[in-house]
């Protein structure tokens, strides 16, 4: 049974790629001592039957993957599950309890690879905090400028063949081949501004970045990738070559006043950092003194007796409402900004009042407030909540729209979902035409959702998709792909 593992393992995507009952994406591969499996959950009971059979798995641990068990206990082996996104499951568990995987050539599992896997697939993972800085240990272990990052990896001057994988390239084990230089390994790759997770194949084993700080764990496992920043924004300072110590704080790192530490330059201070698409307010802290970029003149008060430099990142779009041409001051308000109602003051204009800002793909609630008074955007169909608390509802660069054919005689349709916590009084659908929908952007991943009409909880009758719920009940499900 060794024997044929093994034999598998070096043929197994000529195999993969002559056989339909499964595809050519990576299956295995042995990282970190862990044998890792990547299972598709649109594979049927044939497909499911040709795993079990090829890698010697038994279909329990199979079944039990594809159940969504985290984790798998058969027959004194422990195997652990990692949902990756909607449509694939890694399967995983020590090496050193395979005992059939302990003789293969860790450098032999490159074959698991298609090389075409990832091509021009440049994935940037969406971070869950707007920002991020990097912190090498030492000077050009890897540079980005103009679209292109450029990896150096130090050493490893014995070794045969040196590979770069992570999100850019779907962790291909082929795509990405380091060239040597003087010093080490270096390759060149294009990438948009944004984050990434990456290691380094060295002869077959996977490294994290040695001169990389900022890693990140893959969910439960004692996985680590390293992660990169590719910066699209430049904190700078000029002058103050005596401060000991200048810092940037901003509203997008909640104002810290100790963590973004600036660089000392030949002219002054700069960091590099990446930002999201939003909408930005900082300031420098210089030796414990704040001061406000003198080489911005924009600037905003923030509603509190303060002003601070301002600037943004991304296409943007223009608040309007239109009349009330009397009012004295006209104010925006919403999630964005913390309801900061004395922040964003709106600029008159032909027939009304506008204020032209910046904001990442979301899903936004805002009022405006008419001389204190706060009101909904009336020429905003899209709203959620009731009376006093009902807010009208933005929807940044939508990429689903929820729809309910019929039921035209409904007096109010309400989508609920796991996406707003089941709000009872939630999104407020808008009929058009012979059906009711309503826009909404939501980050890859799974989401279960019903309609309630007139007070009448319904699934979707439009989507094949449900699950039972805790009520013995069913909840209609969506997934949204990367």
């Amino acid at each position: 049974m060794k024997n044929r593992l093994i034999l598998l393992l070096i043929i197994i995507s000529q195999t993969f790629a002559s056989e339909a009952q499964i595809n050519s994406k990576e299956i295995c591969r042995v990282e970190n001592g862990m044998i890792i499996f990547k299972l598709d959950l649109r594979w049927n009971a044939e497909q499911k039957k040709s795993l079990s059979e090829k890698f010697d798995i038994d279909s329990t641990i199979i079944v039990g993957a594809f159940q969504g068990k985290q984790d798998i206990s058969f027959h004194g082996l422990d195997w652990k599950t990692q949902k990756i996104d909607s449509f694939f499951v890694e399967l995983y568990k020590p090496i050193d309890s395979t005992a059939a995987v302990n003789h293969v050539n860790k450098s032999e599992l490159f074959m698991l690879d298609d090389p075409m896997l990832g091509k021009n697939n440049k994935i940037s993972i969406e971070p869950t905090i707007p920002y991020g800085v990097n912190h090498f240990t030492q000077k050009n272990i890897i540079q980005y400028s103009n679209g292109k990052a450029i990896f150096y990896l130090p050493n490893h001057s014995n070794s045969k063949r040196v590979y770069l994988s992570g999100t850019f390239n779907n962790w291909s084990t082929m795509q990405n081949p380091m060239q040597t230089c003087d010093s080490g390994w270096i390759i060149s790759l294009p990438l948009e501004p944004g984050k990434y997770l990456y290691k380094y194949i060295i002869d077959g084993n996977w490294f994290t970045d040695p001169f990389n700080k900022t890693k990140e764990k893959y969910g439960n496992s004692r996985i680590y990738n390293s992660v990169l920043y590719c910066e699209n924004h430049l904190f700078k300072l000029s002058g103050y070559a005596n401060a000991k110590k200048v810092i940037v704080a901003g509203n997008f790192n909640n104002w810290n006043t100790k963590e973004l530490k600036m660089e000392k330059t030949s002219s002054g201070w700069q960091l590099p950092v990446f930002l999201k698409e939003g909408t930005y307010t900082y300031k420098f802290i210089v030796d414990n003194v704040w001061i406000n970029d003198p080489a911005n003149k924009i600037m905003r008060k923030d509603g509190y007796g303060n002003q601070n430099s301002y600037f943004s990142i991304g296409d943007t779009l223009v608040f309007q409402l239109k009349g009330h041409t009397n009012a004295g001051a006209v104010f925006l308000a919403g999630n964005f900004n913390s309801w900061n109602r004395w922040e964003l003051l709106m600029n008159k204009a032909p027939g009304g009042w506008e204020l032209p800002y910046v904001l990442a793909a979301g899903n936004y609630e805002y009022k405006f407030i008419v001389d204190g008074k706060w009101m909904i955007d009336s020429s905003n169909l899209f709203t959620t909540g009731s009376e006093d608390y009902q807010n009208s509802i933005l929807c940044v660069k939508p990429n689903h729209t929820f729809e309910l054919k019929g039921h035209l005689k409904a007096s109010k349709v309400i989508l609920a979902g796991s996406f707003n916590g089941w709000n009872e009084n939630g999104y407020h659908m808008v009929k058009l035409n012979d059906k009711w929908v309503f826009n909404m952007y939501l980050k890859p991943g799974k989401y279960t959702y019903k309609f309630i009409v007139d007070g009448n909880w319904i699934i979707d009758p439009g989507n094949e998709l449900w699950e039972i719920n805790e009520f013995n009940g069913g909840n209609s499900v969506l997934w949204i792909e990367p």
